[in-house]
């Protein structure tokens, strides 16, 4: 096992909890990580009116942002401190509306390559499954050049 992946988790919380104080949209639209295990996320969102569409419904945007949200950190439990991944890929299939008071994400790595994992989610309005993605994430190199502000 590498040693990344050998680590406590407590240690791999923790690191995951660092990088989310990057995660700027997230932390915009309310969403917050609720469990982190190697390989799998959840994170849970409470639906406020500023979160809706036209019908009253949890935007389809935001469902798959959740979506997104889950598998890309469940993608980056899984590489090396230093390293992270960025989407490449995402197909969101939506199954019923979002009518209720909180959406929760649960996404997980189905195979984790050196270069690309292969993720997949779901997104449930408290308790009907709602969309179903599935996600490809490309690690990223750590001496790749950074977006500076």
């Amino acid at each position: 096992m590498s040693d990344y992946l050998s680590s406590s988790a407590e240690s791999l919380e923790d690191r995951i909890r660092r990088r989310l104080t990057r995660q700027h949209f997230m932390h915009l639209i309310g969403a917050d990580l609720t469990l982190i295990e190697p390989g799998r996320v959840e994170a849970e969102l409470m639906l406020e009116q500023q979160h809706q569409q036209h019908s009253g419904f949890a935007h389809g945007g935001l469902v798959a942002t959740m979506a997104d949200l889950a598998a890309g950190f469940a993608a980056v439990t899984l590489v090396p401190e230093g390293q992270g991944v960025v989407t490449v890929e995402l197909k969101t299939s939506y199954l019923h509306p979002g009518v209720g008071k909180k959406l929760r994400a649960v996404g997980w790595v189905l195979k984790a390559g050196r270069r690309l994992h292969f993720c997949e989610a779901e997104v449930w309005c408290d308790e009907l499954l709602i969309a179903k993605a599935t996600a490809t994430m490309a690690v990223m190199d750590p001496s790749a050049k950074q977006v500076e502000q």
